[in-house]
């Protein structure tokens, strides 16, 4: 599954918008964790479905989801999609629920959404990156 960022998040602002019109209230966005709680993890992607350079989710911090907060596409330019990978029990590797995610070079904010490879992970679980268009990419993962 390849999604694109933004299609969800306007929608969703949208209906927010509605809402808050409606009521008079006014809601903050909800961030995935605050900046200063969270590791973060330089890694080469693998190829499609494969595996890269292979990290721990850290167990000392607050940050519960693998955030990509920058990617560059070392072979071709502009863009890839990426996907987190988590080693389960047995030693296969599952891709998240999220999928491959599109993501151009250059950073991105912890707390979009859109870039939250995976959610929920459970500290000391080993992970990785696939690119979608071959491995070789350089990521860092919040985390």
């Amino acid at each position: 599954m390849l999604k694109r960022p933004g299609i969800n998040r306007t929608v969703a602002a949208g209906a927010l918008a509605l809402v808050t019109a409606a009521t008079g209230v006014a809601f903050a966005p909800v961030a995935s964790a605050s900046a200063q709680a969270c590791a973060a993890s330089s890694l080469t992607t693998g190829g499609y479905n494969g595996v890269g350079t292979i990290r721990n989710k850290s167990a000392s911090s607050t940050c519960g989801d693998l955030n990509l907060t920058y990617s560059y596409n070392n072979a071709s330019p502009i863009y890839d999609f990426y996907a987190g990978r988590l080693r389960r029990s047995n030693g296969t590797w599952l891709t998240c629920a999220a999928g491959y995610v599109y993501a151009e070079d250059g950073s991105h904010s912890l707390n979009d959404s859109d870039y939250w490879l995976c959610t929920d992970v459970a500290d000391n679980t080993p992970f990785t990156v696939a690119s979608y268009n071959g491995g070789g990419d350089t990521v860092t993962i919040t985390h």
